[in-house]
Formats: C-alpha cells, sequence, structure tokens
C-alpha cells in the first residue's frame, strides 16, 4: 500500500506564494502520474495540475495556468505544487494522488494523501 504524505499548507494573503509537498512511502515509475486536486468545502473535489513521472510533461487546470507550477524530484519520490499570485478562491484541501493514466479525473488515481488545507485571506 503506497502511502503520500502531503505538507506546506497554511494561511497565506492574497497575492502570496505557498508551496506543497507530497512524497510517496515507494517508488513511483515512469508510467505513472502525480496530480494535485483540490476540494473546497461544499465543493467535488478538482482537478489542478499532474506530471508524467517518466518525461515531466505537466498539465494545468486552466483556473491555476501561469500561476501554478508542478515539478518532481523523483530520487526523493517528491512531486511539488508551487503556487504563486494566490486567490481567495484558492481556499481548499489539497490532496495529491498517483495513478497510472494521464487523466484530471480523481477516480484515475489508485493512491491519495491525507490532504493539506490552504487558506487565502483578501
Amino acid at each position: 500500500q503506497v502511502q503520500l504524505v502531503e505538507s506546506g499548507g497554511g494561511l497565506v494573503q492574497a497575492g502570496g506564494s505557498l508551496r506543497l509537498s507530497c512524497t510517496a512511502s515507494e517508488r513511483t515509475f515512469s508510467s505513472h502520474f502525480m496530480g494535485w486536486f483540490r476540494q473546497a468545502p461544499g465543493k467535488e473535489r478538482e482537478f489542478v495540475a499532474r506530471i508524467s513521472w517518466g518525461d515531466r510533461r505537466t498539465y494545468y487546470a486552466d483556473s491555476v495556468k501561469g500561476r501554478f507550477t508542478i515539478s518532481k524530484d523523483g530520487p526523493e519520490n517528491t512531486v511539488y505544487l508551487q503556487m504563486n499570485s494566490l486567490e481567495p478562491e484558492d481556499t481548499a484541501i489539497y490532496y495529491c494522488a498517483r495513478g497510472s493514466h494521464s487523466s484530471s479525473m480523481p477516480n484515475a488515481y489508485t493512491y491519495w494523501g491525507q490532504g493539506t488545507q490552504v487558506t487565502v485571506s483578501s
């Protein structure tokens, strides 16, 4: 059973930055995808970004494109989400996930972290 542990959430003012980290307990292979999702109160979980572990290809939701950057540290089995120009609408619990298919759908991912809270004040 792969465990994913996120860190880096917190409270930040609008316009500020945060970097989230997610480390997997087992090796992530080139066939895997690592993704970030978020869920705000009363809303469904939504796709934020994903990265192909093999070729580092990245994909973003339109709402975060140009502000968020997903990256990886292969030897450390860690994926990052650098979030800049944060807006109150970015407030949510952020989850990392691992799957074997390039998808923005949560049900395509097998393993999930426990989530980390990001709160952006106006």
